[in-house]
């Protein structure tokens, strides 16, 4: 982990993407110049998605095993193959405001903190754009974190950001729906400074592959739930 400031940092994203077509090209007009490299990554969309996105400027990869993490994880071997410092990673919804990336990396910048998480719940949200079952799983969520690693959250929001070489030292199994909170379970058991930035939070174009349908809440909230216990048993 990085003690000291790092003004010469380079600065990627990585979007994993599946069915973004109305909204990548927003996402992407958003994001400012302090970033060098935007990396979408197609995890199996039968839509524009992947054209979208290239005709906007993004470097498009294609990750065909379907899980969020996977999607990740490739835009991250990508960056770290071509020597960047640092990954922010960002919803192709265009419910995250990408003109608020600055905010997340300053910390990062400044070596004040290791691992930024854009808070929803500390930001300013459009009604009904974090629904009840979000909020309720990531309420739950944080008290778990904190009552056993002691490190407090009040969001599992995908924006976020970090060093690279913080990441890829944390390991990370967990591919799925449970990717947010394995990171934030292992910032916490890795002693990381971590830091909570309130973000804002519009309704998201599109329904969500997760709290939008009955089945995709049911399985993130189990994958959710395993992660947490697993990590909990594995610390004992």
């Amino acid at each position: 982990m990085n003690e000291g400031s790092d003004a010469a940092a380079r600065i990627g994203v990585v979007i994993p993407a599946l069915n973004e077509e109305e909204s990548i090209a927003l996402v992407l007009r958003d994001i400012p110049p302090i970033v060098e490299r935007v990396v979408v990554v197609d995890n199996g969309s039968t839509d524009n998605t992947a054209t979208n996105a290239r005709a906007a400027g993004a470097t498009v990869l294609t990750e065909n095993r379907r899980g969020y993490g996977y999607a990740c994880m490739t835009g991250v071997s990508h960056l770290h193959a071509a020597g960047f410092d640092i990954v922010v990673f960002l919803d192709g919804d265009h419910a995250d405001d990408a003109r608020e990336l600055p905010v997340l990396i300053e910390p990062l910048l400044s070596g004040t903190a290791d691992f930024v998480l854009g808070s929803r719940a500390l930001g300013e949200r459009e009604p009904g754009a974090l629904l009840p079952q979000a909020r309720l799983g990531n309420l739950f969520a944080g008290m778990f974190i904190a009552l056993f690693w002691r490190q407090r959250f009040t969001d599992l929001g995908p924006f976020r950001a970090l060093r690279i070489p913080d990441l890829l030292a944390m390991d990370m199994r967990e591919m799925r729906y449970g990717w947010t909170v394995e990171m934030q379970i292992k910032a916490a058991k890795r002693k990381m400074r971590c830091l909570e930035v309130p973000v804002s939070y519009r309704r998201r174009i599109g329904q969500s592959k997760v709290t939008g349908t009955v089945r995709g809440t049911f399985l993130a909230s189990a994958r959710i739930l395993a992660t947490l216990f697993r990590h909990l048993f594995s610390s004992r």
